[in-house]
């Protein structure tokens, strides 16, 4: 049984104008999509800025409303729930943010950040929820003493270890990662995407990974789709995608492909 199962998803934008500011159509920003996700497998979605990428990722986390289409979770039609806030769904699937100054509240100090998704969904005495802000913390390899600091006070990269830690907080079956290195030197995207690969190995994890970036998807995926125009031009595993494509637009994708340069060890 897949994990992850997405029938003919569509997610419109609605068109206003006029005084009254009435709907006049839609703009497709995702249409007649569909895709399986396994149980510990990562898919790739990749495209162009404004095809329908990170659109699809939202919709999936019920951050954007789905016009149509049917999505499966472990089998069960959960279409209806996407977007409630306390549904076993809600709980099972968390997001990796590509900007971590927007998605960490810097008002709030990093021990409140990874707490707030046990809050929401464990009650935890004050001593268990330290030691698992604690546990958190040590899984993504940042100082015990971060818990008390605000984000700013973090680089870009530490920042991102400190949206992972939040993301795992609640031990999800699935992350969708939204651009998570797009924004870091490429020293540190090695490193990010290094402690990735250990937590879904240890977790058991699914990824949802959406990049503009062919090299990084090529390291982190094992089925990758080719998004243009709000569709699916091309969806296939690793090799079949990097070795033997079919699509006009997968082809120029390819060619416009830098050479892989090697950070710590592998090609990113």
């Amino acid at each position: 049984m897949s994990l992850l199962v997405v029938e003919n998803l569509r997610v419109y934008y609605p068109i206003k104008g006029g005084i009254l500011g009435r709907i006049t159509g839609y703009r497709k920003a995702v249409d007649d999509v569909s895709f399986t996700v396994e149980v510990g497998e990562t898919l790739g979605l990749v495209g162009e800025s404004g095809s329908g990428k990170s659109s699809t990722g939202r919709a999936i986390l019920g951050l954007e409303r789905i016009h149509s289409g049917t999505i499966f979770f472990n089998g069960e039609d959960i279409t209806r729930y996407v977007g409630k806030n306390r549904s076993l769904y809600r709980r099972s699937v968390q997001m990796i943010f590509q900007d971590t100054n927007s998605s960490l509240n810097p008002r709030k100090r990093v021990r409140e950040i990874i707490a707030e998704p046990l809050r929401n969904f464990e009650r935890l005495s004050r001593a268990e929820e330290q030691r698992r802000v604690d546990e958190l913390l040590s899984i993504v390899e940042m100082p015990l003493s971060s818990a008390e600091k605000y984000p700013f006070e973090f680089s870009g990269g530490q920042r991102q270890r400190i949206g992972i830690a939040r993301a795992v907080a609640l031990k999800p079956k699935l992350i969708v990662a939204d651009e998570p290195v797009s924004a870091l030197d490429l020293s540190v995207r090695a490193q990010i995407l290094k402690f990735m690969k250990q937590i879904q190995e240890e977790m058991k994890l699914a990824y949802l990974f959406i990049s503009h970036d062919l090299g990084v998807v090529r390291h982190m995926c094992e089925k990758i789709a080719i998004m243009q125009n709000s569709r699916f031009a091309e969806l296939g595993t690793r090799d079949e995608i990097f070795n033997n494509a079919q699509h006009p637009y997968t082809k120029e994708l390819l060619a416009s492909m830098p050479r892989p340069r090697k950070v710590g060890g592998g090609n990113v």
